[in-house]
Parts: C-alpha cells; sequence; structure tokens
C-alpha cells in the first residue's frame, strides 16, 4: 500500500502561489531601476519634446511654460513652409544617402583587403579604428587644416602635383561639383562632408563585416577555387550572400545615425554653403533664434520622416536580404 501524502493538495498549491508572488515581486524590485531611468531619461524627454513642439515656447517663457498649455499646429505650419526648410531636407538625405553608402563601401574594401593573414595583420587592422574612436573635434580640426585653401596640405600638393590653378574652398565653396562633365547638383562642402562622413564611419562597418566574414566556412571558397571560380565570381556567388544580412542591418544603423548626425557638418562648415541639413538648423532655431517650440516642431518632423524611410526600407528590403 502507498503511503498517504503528508502535505495537502491545497497546502501544496498555497506554497507554490507565495513563492510565485514572491518571484514576481523579486523580479519588480530588480527591473525598477531600470524602469526609472528610461522613464527619467527617454520617456519624460520625449514628452516634453512633443509637448513644446504643439505650444508657441520661447526662452523668455520658457519657466512659465507646463506640459499642458495652448495647443496649436502653428509651429508645425511655419516650419513646413518656411523657405530652406524642402532644401534642408533634401541635403539631409543625400547627406544620409551618401553619407552611408561611402560608410558600408569603405568598410567593405578594407574588411576584403585585410581577410587573408599576413604578418602586421593585427596592427593594420587595430589602425583601422583610429577615425571611429578620436574625438570628433580632434578629426574636424585635422580635416580643416588640411583642406584649408591658404596653408592646406591637400591645395599645397594639388597646386603643385596636380596642376590645379587655384586653390580649392573644400569647406566653403557652393559651387556644384560637375565630375567629367556630369552636373550633380552637390555642393563642393557637401561632397566633402560626406566624404568626411564616409571615412569617419567606415569602422565601424569594418568591424561587421569583418566578424561576418570569418564565419563563412572556407570550403566554400575552396570548391569554387577547385572548379576554375575567379575571385570575382567567389566574392559575388559566395562572400556576398553571406554579408547581405549584415549589410543590411549596417545600412539601417548607419542611415539612422547619419540622418540625426549635427557634430560633424556643425564642425565643419557650420551649415553654410550648401550644407545644413535639419539638424543643424534645430539648433539654429534652438539657440540664435530662440524659438524652443519650432525647433521642437522641426524635430518631430525630422523624426516622423526618419520613421517613414526606415519602415518602407524594411517593408521593400528587409524580408529579401534575410532570405539571402
Amino acid at each position: 500500500m502507498e503511503a498517504p501524502d503528508p502535505v495537502p493538495p491545497q497546502r501544496r498549491r498555497r506554497a507554490r502561489s507565495v513563492r510565485a508572488r514572491e518571484d514576481s515581486r523579486t523580479g519588480y524590485l530588480l527591473i525598477t531601476p531600470t524602469v526609472v531611468i528610461v522613464l527619467a531619461m527617454v520617456v519624460l524627454p520625449i514628452v516634453w519634446t512633443v509637448s513644446l513642439a504643439f505650444q508657441q515656447v520661447r526662452l523668455l517663457n520658457l519657466r512659465t511654460t507646463g506640459v499642458v498649455g495652448d495647443y496649436s499646429l502653428d509651429n508645425f505650419t511655419n516650419v513646413l513652409t518656411s523657405p530652406g526648410f524642402l532644401d534642408a531636407l533634401l541635403t539631409t538625405l543625400v547627406y544620409s544617402v551618401a553619407g552611408t553608402a561611402c560608410a558600408i563601401g569603405l568598410g567593405l574594401v578594407a574588411a576584403l583587403a585585410l581577410r587573408r593573414p599576413f604578418r602586421g595583420r593585427g596592427l593594420v587592422r587595430a589602425c583601422m579604428l583610429v577615425p571611429y574612436v578620436a574625438p570628433v573635434v580632434a578629426a574636424t580640426f585635422v580635416w580643416t587644416t588640411m583642406l584649408n585653401p591658404q596653408f592646406g596640405v591637400v591645395n599645397h600638393y594639388g597646386t603643385t602635383l596636380l596642376g590645379w590653378n587655384d586653390p580649392i574652398a573644400f569647406l566653403s565653396s557652393a559651387q556644384p561639383v560637375s565630375p567629367f562633365g556630369l552636373d550633380l547638383h552637390v555642393s563642393t562642402s557637401l561632397l566633402t562632408v560626406v566624404l568626411f562622413e564616409g571615412w569617419r564611419s567606415f569602422p565601424f562597418a569594418f568591424l561587421f563585416l569583418t566578424a561576418r566574414m570569418q564565419a563563412i566556412p572556407e570550403s566554400l571558397e575552396e570548391a569554387a577555387t577547385v572548379d576554375g571560380a575567379t575571385p570575382t565570381q567567389r566574392f559575388r556567388h559566395i562572400i556576398l550572400p553571406q554579408l547581405l544580412p549584415t549589410i543590411a542591418v549596417l545600412t539601417v544603423l548607419r542611415f539612422i545615425w547619419t540622418f540625426n548626425n549635427f557634430d560633424d557638418i556643425y564642425l565643419l562648415t557650420g551649415g553654410g554653403s550648401g550644407t545644413q541639413v535639419v539638424a543643424v538648423r534645430v539648433f539654429d532655431y534652438l539657440i540664435n533664434r530662440g524659438d524652443i517650440g519650432a525647433a521642437a516642431a522641426q524635430a518631430l518632423v525630422l523624426a516622423a520622416i526618419l520613421a517613414v524611410l526606415v519602415t518602407i526600407y524594411l517593408k521593400s528590403f528587409g524580408r529579401r536580404e534575410d532570405v539571402a
């Protein structure tokens, strides 16, 4: 005969219920600091910005402005109809797309060039990270000095060795670039800041792509080599399909960060000579004009446009690249 259970079923269920409540209470206590930090550092600033965007707020009346006030759409109307907003938006799109493509392209080239082992490869890979880890103020100062039309080293060698007739004002010229006779409707200054963005951000893509290449089985390329595939064919049919998901993630991340980028352009050109992006325009409204409501409205418009563009990209290309 089986011995009777010394613990009644009701008591066991009650003990499990008490233990479950204690576990839940412990879990809530553990995540409370994180929730408080997120609320204080993320949620409340977003709510405050949205509130300011719908109110007529300037520096003079900021202290007396509350979360709930006289809401209106005047700030959005003034921002969307103000002269220069569409030009700044177009400049932002050009800068974001070109800067993202340049950064990922340079990162891919660097990852492919340093893929095979050689003596000193670790040191070279470490040097590749210098543009990304260097302070942006120091990097922009070096570029400003190098590209100076009076004493910059680039114009010195351009006029003495490359046959330039006159020094080029890379960071203050609004003249459109016309390579090979093609008018790109892009100023010299905008092209310069795009190249700076690509140079400074390519180590990020280089790290991701290098890590992904290390995981590609060598047997695939060895079999393709035995079958007589050229290096171009091996890259197109073996390496590139393996890198597409990583490139998709890099494209989204780099586009978001470049679209919101402010410090590079502000430190290099101050937003002049056809390089005023929406982020610089928000700063101008906030600091120079003191129009906090219009600056907040412009920031919300920028965030909405970015969300729409990223959603379109993910819907159009995300699933295709995941399959690849």
